[in-house]
Parts: structure tokens; sequence; C-alpha cells
């Protein structure tokens, strides 16, 4: 899962940093993103695509990047999302976790190269990026990004199901599951649902 990174070193770049977000699709919380910078590419977890990874791997696999890694996250709430659209607010999470991440480690524009997960970015960072399609199951860096992302947003919800436990946000993660469908129905909407995403459902 080196290939993408090896390239872009071979092409110049020393720094390559790795860019994934999660929640795009739920009904519910924010889109979260991070941006991870490995250190040491040996890792005695797995490291895959988040969504291939049971709860209890991206739970190890999570510690051991956090000791291997340099990260940044980018969280944008439901109210962004909302006011700006899922893919903007996609956008705006991915240049907040790599503005976060340069507060962790120097990133000089010319040495920088950043891959994301996708086929379309947009950012007015200073740092050349390549779109991967698929990325986070054939880039290191895209895949330690996208466990970050998914574990911080998880965590983040099952704190929001101790708020409204009527909706079931620990289990579901804001996703339309039926069972959220029939709590909105018997509930109404909590503070946060995405609105946009929820009247167009």
């Amino acid at each position: 899962m080196l290939a993408h990174e090896d390239q872009a070193k071979a092409d110049g770049f020393d720094l390559v940093v790795g860019i994934d977000e999660a929640g795009r699709g739920p009904l519910a919380g924010p889109v979260v993103a991070a941006a991870v910078y490995i250190n040491d590419l040996i890792f005695s977890c797995k490291i895959d695509d988040s969504k291939k990874m049971s709860p209890h791997q991206r739970e190890d696999a999570i510690l051991e990047i956090m000791m291997k890694c340099d990260f940044g996250v980018g969280i944008m709430t439901e109210g962004i999302i909302d006011e700006h659209n899922i893919l903007q607010a996609t956008f705006m999470a991915m240049k907040a976790a790599v503005v976060d991440l340069s507060a962790n480690m120097t990133l000089p524009p010319h040495r920088v190269c950043l891959l994301v997960d996708g086929n379309r970015f947009k950012c007015d960072l200073p740092y050349a990026s390549r779109m991967i399609v698929g990325g986070d199951a054939q880039s290191l860096s895209i895949a330690c990004a996208s466990i970050i992302a998914k574990v911080t947003r998880d965590r983040l919800l099952v704190e929001y199901d101790k708020i409204f436990p009527e909706y079931g946000f620990a289990k579901h993660k804001g996703y339309g599951t039926k069972q959220h469908r029939e709590a909105i129905g018997k509930h109404g909407l909590s503070p946060i649902h995405r609105r946009t995403f929820c009247h167009a459902a």
C-alpha cells in the first residue's frame, strides 16, 4: 500500500500526507476528516480501509497510528453541512485537518504532497495534491487517515447517544437505518440532525 507514497517521493516530495473523511452520508452528526503523515511504516496491527475493519480492529489500529504518525483532525458540524452542502463541508474538514497537522509538524509547501481519497478535492492551501479513487484501500497514509476519521466520528456519535438516547446513535452512528428513521418519525429531529438531509430523505 505504498505505491502512491513511493511515486510522490520519486517525483520530489518527501512529505506525503494521506487525507480521508468519514460521515458524508449520515442523516446526523458531523463530517470528520483526518490528515496523516507516517513516521514509522512498520505496523503490527491491520491497517486497511476503515470500512473493511471491525470496530475492535479500528480501535487497536488507531492506538498504533497515534504512536507512529503525526496527524490532524478536522470536524465540520451538521450546521456547516446544512449551510454549505456536504461536499464543501468535506473540503473544509479536510483543510482543517491539514491545518491541524501543520500545528504538530512543519510542512514546507514545496516538499508536501497530499494524497486525497476520492475524485474531487478543493483547497487553497499551498500544497500539491493527488486524488486517488478508492485510496483508503491503496495508500497506507490514506488508510491511516480513514481509521482516525472513522474512529473519531464514531466516538462522537457514542457521546451524542448519551445526550439523545432515543435515536440510537451509538448503534447506527447517524446513518439512515430503519430504526433511525422510525425514531425521527416518533421524536422529530434532534439538534445534531442535518436538516437538508432529513428533509430530502
